[in-house]
């Protein structure tokens, strides 16, 4: 059976996401406010789409978001996000709840709230300044193979089998590279030395090929 997944809110973080999702399997249902986005989102194959406030119980009721697997909140604003998760996890029962943050200060009040996984855009791209600046300090730069970028982050959870190693410890591919760490509020730059912790979220740099590999070596499962 197929897992559920409902992208709320948002349009270009939802539109990639949702043509994303389908191709590795996920049933995906799209809830806008805005008319324009809803039937734009509409064309792509396989999306269930509804029009209306995600915030807003009813809204999620006509979609039928209860006992679903993953919600994602992607509104513009961050006071909304957090009213989705909490509604979708308290009210339908959603087993995951992911939200998009403006603002890294709040992070770890959503988490006190409950939300599963809080991703800040703006501490990641942080992180990912910070390490290009290391690498250009290098004598020698690391270079990818042919073939498209991937960008990914993994949560490690308990079960990981990554967890408590250092990252010259897991054998990834060469052409991966741990561009930064989020922990918490903080975004380390890693090294080869640097282990990583239960709930550490990892971005993943990789070429198309190799991202599988690497999410195994890191997760001890394939991405599908």
């Amino acid at each position: 059976m197929k897992k559920r997944v409902f992208l709320i809110g948002g349009y270009n973080k939802t539109r990639t996401l949702a043509e994303s999702l389908i191709k590795k399997g996920y049933d995906i249902t799209a809830i806008n406010r805005s008319m324009k986005h809803c039937k734009a989102l509409a064309e792509i194959e396989g999306v269930n789409v509804f029009n209306g406030d995600g915030s807003q119980p009813f809204i999620l009721e006509d979609a039928n978001a209860y006992n679903a697997d993953i919600a994602i909140a992607l509104t513009e604003r961050d006071d909304d996000n957090l009213v989705i998760c909490e509604l979708c996890k308290k009210k339908f029962n959603v087993k995951k709840t992911v939200t998009l943050i403006s603002d890294a200060k709040k992070t770890e009040f959503f988490e006190r709230m409950g939300i599963d996984s809080v991703v800040c855009a703006i501490s990641a791209i942080a992180g990912i300044i910070e390490q290009q600046a290391f690498f250009e300090e290098m004598s020698t730069l690391v270079t990818m193979s042919k073939g498209r970028i991937r960008i990914t982050q993994v949560s490690l959870p308990h079960s990981a089998p990554a967890v408590s190693k250092k990252l010259i410890e897991l054998g990834l591919p060469k052409d991966v590279i741990i561009g930064c760490v989020l922990r918490g509020e903080k975004s380390i730059v890693p090294h080869g030395h640097t282990r990583v912790y239960v709930g550490d979220v990892l971005v993943l740099i990789s070429t198309d090929e190799h991202e599988a590999l690497a999410i195994h070596k890191l997760l001890g499962t394939v991405r599908k």
